[in-house]
């Protein structure tokens, strides 16, 4: 859990990093490109190929290729038709999408992880509900894809490492690689050189977002996520949503619903605690 609390401080500042500086000044296919490949570079030196099977390396490369290359071509692109809080209130469905895939891959229904991600989405969805036109259908669906790139990528992950146990940063640069092959793939038929970065500040924000939100953040998360069960796991990706909106509201003075962004927490947190409760409740009785 700490290292999922631990992230979740970081990518906090990302929401409104990309918003403001960087959505629709900067080609987001080169953001994406970079930001990947920055993090790349953070983890290449750890990377050992020995003992390394090349079946699980393609496999890591596969993940990455999802939950980052994929992901953030939606998520980048979202932002040109959303704004900041209404892509965290899209981003509400990922927890479901969470345990609906594991237990689709498992074969197996875990009525309590259900129930306690839908939970935590009520509560994103407390914060963050309005009436919502019909211009943003583009835009909902872009987020929904990004969701269900970072769900999928999230779970196989956790199930990769239950299966192998190894030193993680010793392959977390795979992930990164297969990331690579997507965005420098779209970068070369979509990308648009006109609109690279103007200024030190956009190049700051892609650094930091390439080294610390991407290459710290990703590994801190993945690696978290193979530590708690997958109803946490779930609940986790909506803490998202009040961090995201508490660090817009106090750094870029954008409005908020206070009262609804307590309220919305407070029934996340609940959600982890009951989740936790019915978790151990389950394992007591011996249920799987």
């Amino acid at each position: 859990m700490p290292y999922l609390l631990a992230t979740t401080a970081l990518w906090a500042f990302s929401f409104s990093l990309i918003g403001v500086y960087l959505a629709g000044q900067v080609d987001a296919w080169f953001s994406v490109l970079i930001r990947i490949a920055l993090a790349t570079l953070v983890f290449l030196p750890f990377l050992r190929f020995r003992n390394m099977n090349s079946g699980l390396a393609i496999k890591l490369m596969g993940v990455g290729a999802v939950q980052l290359g994929l992901m953030y071509v939606f998520y980048y692109h979202s932002f040109l038709f959303l704004s900041v809080p209404e892509v965290l209130l899209f981003s509400v469905l990922t927890p479901i999408y969470v345990t609906l895939i594991n237990d689709g891959l498992r074969r197996r229904f875990h009525p309590h992880f259900l129930i306690t991600a839908l939970i935590a989405t009520s509560g994103a969805v407390a914060i963050r509900y309005n009436t919502l036109d019909s211009n943003f259908v583009i835009g909902f669906f872009m987020v929904q894809g990004a969701n269900l790139c970072f769900a999928i990528g999230q779970v196989t992950y956790k199930r990769l490492m239950d299966d192998n146990k190894l030193e993680q940063k010793t392959i977390f640069a795979w992930f990164f690689l297969g990331a690579f092959v997507v965005a420098s793939i779209c970068y070369f038929l979509f990308g648009n050189t006109e609109k690279l970065p103007t200024t030190n500040v956009q190049w700051g924000i892609l650094i930091y977002l390439g080294t610390i939100a991407s290459g710290l953040g990703y590994f801190l998360w993945n690696k978290g996520a193979t530590m708690v069960n997958i109803g946490a796991l779930a609940i986790m990706n909506n803490l998202l949503i009040p961090a995201g909106i508490l660090v817009n509201l106090l750094i870029w003075n954008k409005d908020a619903d206070i009262p609804r962004l307590v309220i919305g927490s407070l029934i996340i947190l609940a959600a982890l605690v009951i989740n936790q409760w019915l978790d151990k409740k389950y394992r007591v009785a011996g249920i799987d």
